[in-house]
């Protein structure tokens, strides 16, 4: 058990159907990280790296069934094992309902045959691993060990998917994804092409209470949600279903005038419910207005207008608006000595706050500014500086990815458009 309980991390089990011998395939472990270069950086942590002893559940399927799974133990680095009769159309399939620790990689052509699988039948596949499929995708493309459109192809056959654990596994991948991309000059071909795959499914679940014959079914994704809100402003009575009030908070503050956010401000103040305020208070941050985040901002450190456990949160949601990255970055740094007095004992609370201002940080003067910030500031040597050690990762995989991947990214991207 070594393995699992004196080193961090898990591995990531990769697959591989042999041509020779016939029904075989090699099966390989290595420590899984996002950043490979973490490895030069902390090599008192990596030459030691011990095998895992790890339990792979295996099936083999194909386009009307899947056979029963076998358990298969790997120790070593590299192992070659026999399974059933594998044919040319026969997929494999391991960790079979995510019950492992570990993530799984596969050959590309493994791959191809799993998505197309999914595209005529996903249903010959379990819900809990349509989902472990989506999640290793997007987490393998990420840290380099596939080709960045194989979760893009991926996420084409969500229009056939009717369970909620898989649509979350790509909801959870896409929000980083697109939290990567979303300051980018082509983050539109990015956008139009998840919305292009989610269109048809948005169609059909369609907005509660809305009528199929209502005007929205002809109009644009945001007009609902704000119809909703100017009907809230206009009666002063909330009618809005609590299940989508975070959709259509965010779309009205972010898309209608600076009087929509005053009257959300007023909401938050009045308001006696815990869990409309956390609501509301997060569909402030929504804003493209920098002076509002501003005075958010500075309103988050007096307790008589923000509790003190809702602080952390406004920092964080500015930090995840891409109009205001900039601004809840910045304010940190300003800011940090008088957070961390504040927040530097409740360990889970500061770590939560590095985190949220930094993981979506990826461009090499954001890289530089943290390097700067640390070294200029105690906070490196403070009781938060596992937690900065690990923001410095992030930071760094996120740029290295703009730096290897992002033009290929792109570049699949325009091509898809294009047919």
């Amino acid at each position: 058990m070594d393995g699992w309980t004196v080193q961090m991390g898990y591995p990531v089990v990769t697959v591989s159907k042999n041509e020779s011998p016939e029904n075989t395939v090699t099966i390989s472990q290595e420590h899984f990280l996002y950043d490979t270069n973490a490895k030069i950086h902390h090599r008192q942590l990596f030459n030691q790296s011990l095998q895992w002893q790890i339990p792979l559940n295996l099936a083999l399927g194909n386009f009307s069934h899947t056979s029963s799974e076998s358990l298969i133990w790997i120790s070593n680095k590299t192992e070659m094992h026999r399974v059933g009769r594998i044919g040319e159309e026969t997929w494999l399939l391991g960790n079979i309902n995510q019950t492992g620790y570990f993530r799984v990689n596969y050959d590309l052509h493994n791959w191809r045959l799993l998505i197309q699988q999914l595209m005529i039948n996903p249903t010959i596949i379990s819900v809990g691993n349509r989902a472990g499929l989506m999640d290793d995708a997007f987490s393998l493309a990420r840290a380099g060990y596939l080709p960045q459109n194989l979760p893009l192809q991926i996420i084409c056959y969500l229009s056939k998917e009717d369970e909620f654990l898989p649509w979350h596994a790509a909801s959870r991948a896409l929000y980083q994804l697109d939290k990567l991309l979303d300051r980018t000059e082509d983050y539109s071909l990015f956008s139009s092409y998840v919305l292009k795959q989610v269109e048809q499914k948005y169609h059909k679940l369609d907005w509660p209470n809305v009528k199929v014959g209502d005007s929205f079914k002809q109009s644009t994704y945001h007009t609902e949600p704000c119809h909703h809100v100017s009907e809230w402003i206009s009666s002063n009575k909330n009618r809005i279903p609590p299940s989508i009030r975070d959709v259509v908070y965010c779309t009205g503050v972010s898309l209608m005038d600076e009087d929509v956010w005053d009257f959300m401000w007023m909401k938050f103040q009045s308001s006696s419910t815990i869990s409309e305020k956390k609501v509301l208070l997060e569909a402030l941050t929504c804003s493209d207005n920098t002076f509002l985040l501003h005075r958010l901002l500075n309103a988050s450190l007096n307790s008589d207008l923000v509790p003190d456990q809702d602080v952390i949160d406004v920092i964080v949601h500015v930090g995840r608006n891409p109009h205001a990255r900039h601004l809840a970055w910045r304010y940190f740094r300003e800011k940090w000595d008088e957070l961390n007095s504040r927040f530097g004992e409740a360990l889970f609370l500061n770590s939560k706050l590095i985190s949220g201002v930094t993981e979506f940080l990826n461009t090499q003067r954001e890289l530089d500014e943290l390097k700067d910030f640390l070294q200029t500031s105690a906070a490196g040597a403070s009781a938060s500086a596992s937690a900065f050690s690990r923001a410095l990762e992030v930071v760094r995989a996120n740029v290295k990815w703009h730096q290897l991947y992002r033009e290929r990214f792109f570049q699949w991207l325009r091509k898809s458009s294009d047919g």
